[in-house]
């Protein structure tokens, strides 16, 4: 048996992933700041400064900048960190797409906030659903210990040989980088054993080749191909590392996807993000009125788990999936997803979009909802405008 020593103290979410990433131990680390992410630019310069943290900090003058800088860093055998938020992303996207091609691994954090135009500061999810396609592994945050503990998560995976892709970890802008919650928090030692020295170069030194040439048509094919391998592979690769991490924290981790309420339930909740806290408290007042409801949180966008979520919501009738983002001409994207995954299953699904730019989205709000979808008032897609 293992006992697990632990460290409870109390930051709130930017603070938590720049502890997390102190401790990850990165050599290379370039952010531009852009609000609601620059205090854990801040804290990461704290660190490098008092000597907590020996790393190489760069300025750059943008996002397209600070991800180019770590990938070079990357390529040439560093552990590197890059984080954004926003039009910062957006302004990342060129590069973006060069590091999830060339399958380098790198961890950026994404303090999810809302595209212009209207400008916006404030929280939804279109800014890193954006970027769905572009060969990245993508994990989303419930809570500040889930920041915490997918970033520590994250390099594990972006690192390990079977993988060999960037990971994205996204959390919500201000809900989760501004409060402050209880976390837990491994000790140096233990992270250090969990998150060894990278031992890899994409380049080696003594017989140094390009990185990044033109791909003859044949060719191209071929590398998309080992990446989408890479991308499905790394479904099993994630589970395995969480079961690790839960070993060693104490901690309960579920991989891809978590399930609360799902066995006997009628209906399901699918959310992801930071309002799963929400979701989860109206799940625990309809239980306590007797409905058989459900939630399942999905824990990493991509590779999109369709495989554990198909068995997850077997024997359910029907699912509410709530989307903080919209591809507009189509409809709400999760909702979307989850059709495709359990398509001819008979399991009805009905999309609700809400909290887009910021909006105001409570547990009253989920259970209302629930409430009409078990009272027979069916839906295929319903915004949350009131």
């Amino acid at each position: 048996m293992i006992t697990v020593q632990k460290n409870v103290t109390a930051m709130v979410g930017n603070h938590a992933v720049a502890y997390a990433v102190k401790q990850a131990k990165p050599q290379v680390l370039a952010v531009f700041p852009i609000t609601p992410q620059t205090t854990m630019l801040e804290k990461l310069a704290e660190y490098i400064d008092n000597g907590e943290l020996k790393a190489e900090l760069i300025k750059v003058e943008g996002e397209h900048s600070a991800l180019a800088a770590v990938y070079g860093a990357a390529v040439a055998g560093a552990r590197v960190f890059t984080a954004t938020s926003s039009q910062g992303l957006l302004y990342m996207t060129e590069m973006i797409y060069w590091v999830g091609g060339e399958r380098v691994p790198i961890v950026n954090a994404v303090a999810t906030r809302a595209l212009a135009e209207p400008w916006s500061i404030w929280d939804d999810h279109e800014d890193f659903f954006s970027k769905r396609d572009a060969s990245w592994i993508m994990m989303m945050a419930e809570n500040v210990q889930d920041a915490y503990d997918m970033t520590l998560q994250a390099f594990r995976i972006s690192e390990d040989k079977r993988v060999i892709l960037p990971v994205m970890m996204g959390f919500d802008g201000f809900i989760l980088t501004h409060t402050m919650e209880r976390l837990e928090i491994l000790d140096d030692e233990t992270v250090e054993k969990f998150l060894p020295p990278r031992e890899f170069n994409l380049i080696d030194f003594n017989d140094p080749v390009n990185v990044g040439p033109i791909a003859a048509p044949d060719d191209y094919m071929k590398i998309k191909y080992e990446a989408m391998k890479a991308m499905e592979g790394s479904k099993e690769v994630i589970e395995e590392i969480s079961k690790e991490y839960e070993r060693i924290s104490g901690r309960k981790q579920y991989g891809l996807i978590e399930c609360y309420e799902c066995e006997d339930a009628d209906y399901v909740f699918v959310t992801a993000g930071a309002w799963t806290g929400d979701a989860r408290e109206a799940v625990r007042r309809l239980r306590n009125e007797g409905k058989k409801v459900g939630l399942l949180k999905l824990r990493v966008i991509r590779p999109f788990p369709k495989e554990r979520i198909k068995e997850a919501l077997k024997g359910v009738q029907g699912v509410v999936v709530f989307d903080r983002e919209y591809s507009y001409g189509y409809g709400g994207i999760l909702a979307n997803e989850i059709k495709s995954a359990i398509y001819n299953t008979g399991i009805e699904v009905m999309s609700v979009i809400a909290g887009i730019g910021g909006k105001d989205v409570r547990p009253l709000h989920f259970q209302k909802v629930m409430e009409d979808a078990l009272n027979g008032k069916k839906f295929e897609e319903r915004w949350l405008n009131d």
